[in-house]
């Protein structure tokens, strides 16, 4: 089983961003324990600030894996083009945030990606992404 992970802007930050809403560990260093973790599982990942690089890392993996997690970050609640991306592929995508977003503010409570995603998971910190690759090992789609 082959499962990417794809972030979006800001994500790189991760570790020293906002601490009190996101933690304190790295994605990177969270990528290796779920690769640790998920030994069974190929898992591959991607992180870019640029819409269209993301956009484009979609449509690379879209149609040879078996599962995306994509935390669009802030462009989650901006980008049709991102949905479009996401119903354009055939790999099913589950929808991850970190924070709950519908504690934040409500700008963050609309997602443009929800509706072209599998599901949605939000609110579990870095562990959102253990429980999506859970899910796809869980119940493929």
């Amino acid at each position: 089983m082959k499962i990417a992970i794809v972030n979006g802007p800001n994500l790189n930050l991760l570790g020293t961003r906002e601490p009190n809403i996101y933690g304190n560990t790295t994605f990177t260093s969270y990528f290796e324990t779920l690769q640790q973790t998920f030994k069974e599982v190929e898992l591959m990942y991607f992180q870019s600030n640029h819409e269209g690089a993301l956009i484009d890392k979609l449509h690379e993996l879209g149609f040879s894996f078996d599962g995306i997690v994509l935390n669009a970050g802030a462009y989650t609640h901006t980008s049709i083009a991102l949905a479009d991306a996401v119903r354009a592929i055939t790999t099913p995508v589950i929808e991850v945030h970190i924070s709950n977003v519908y504690q934040r503010e409500t700008f963050r409570h609309h997602s443009y990606l929800a509706a072209a995603a599998i599901g949605v998971i939000s609110g579990f910190g870095l562990n959102s992404y253990h429980l999506a690759i859970e899910a796809f090992i869980k119940k493929p789609v």
